[in-house]
């Protein structure tokens, strides 16, 4: 995947309501589930039980969390576009966040990044981008979130 290049602030003004981008695939393994469970201290057996949870998950096997899938959007934004000319940006907050549908242990996702909304003060942009994490051969996406992120020029 090559990373679009966004020339600057004039640039972005032009991408508001349009698609930025879809990041790689990354595969979901159990590994980074159990990563994931000791770093937030949720170790709930649908995660981190794989016998239990074929036995008595409806999804037959362990899944991840729904915060794990929404705690690779950033990794996943730079993979998609970088802005020229910004010399800091944040994680501002997350408006609204749904997951429709679970990631099974050694599922792909993707993310898909929209520019939904921008907003200048100064030498700053808050930007919103609506951030869609596909399943691999799913139809119902895992996440979907509006990331407020904010850059410094």
């Amino acid at each position: 995947m090559t990373t679009r290049m966004i020339k600057g602030i004039e640039e972005l003004r032009t991408l508001v309501g349009q698609q930025i981008g879809t990041s790689d695939w990354v595969e979901i393994t159990q590994e980074q589930i159990q990563t994931f469970a000791d770093a937030t201290g949720d170790h709930q057996w649908i995660h981190c039980d794989r016998d239990r949870a074929r036995r008595e998950s409806p999804y037959q096997d362990t899944i991840a969390h729904g915060f794990l899938t929404l705690s690779l959007g950033p990794g996943l934004a730079q993979q998609i576009s970088m802005v020229e000319g910004v010399k800091l940006g944040v994680n501002y907050g997350l408006n609204r966040v749904r997951f429709p549908n679970a990631v099974k242990v050694g599922s792909r996702v993707r993310m898909i990044s929209e520019l939904i909304h921008m907003k200048e003060k100064e030498e700053t942009a808050t930007l919103t981008y609506k951030q869609t994490f596909e399943i691999e051969g799913q139809e119902k996406p895992a996440c979907v979130a509006e990331m407020i992120a904010r850059l410094y020029f």
